[in-house]
């Protein structure tokens, strides 16, 4: 049987969610690029972007700016010890009235947890609790 939010499984991809938060507020491209799964069939969607496979995802991240946000409704499962999934609501002040969504599909591999998916999308602003 499949065990989900296994503790040890689960703060071993908190942990890789909050580093990646780190190394994107800080806009450390080095550290985002190794937390990608390094495959052609990693995919990221941004809010006004496609990458499909890693070097676009690199391309992506060399030209991007620093930026603030807050984080909101953040929700991180594991399913088993390989996989997990990690959801997130984020508010920019340079998006005033928007909410943005991202949701990160996380698998172990033989280097750690990397990014196979991610999506990125904003929205009017409709905070619920």
């Amino acid at each position: 049987m499949m065990v989900v939010n296994d503790p040890e499984t689960l703060a071993q991809a908190i942990a890789a969610f909050e580093a990646y938060e780190t190394a994107l507020l800080a806009n450390d491209n080095a550290t985002l690029e190794a937390m990608f799964m390094p495959s052609p069939l990693t995919i990221r969607y941004g809010v006004a972007e496609v990458q499909h496979g890693y070097e676009e995802i690199r391309a992506f991240r060399k030209v991007q700016a620093p930026f603030e946000r807050q984080l909101a409704r953040t929700v991180i499962t594991t399913y088993g010890t390989d996989f997990a999934v990690a959801s997130t609501l984020f508010f920019r002040n340079d998006f005033p009235g928007e909410v943005g969504r991202q949701m990160q599909t996380w698998v172990r591999s033989d280097d750690g947890w990397k990014v196979a998916a991610a999506h990125v999308s904003m929205m009017p602003e409709t905070r619920t609790s």
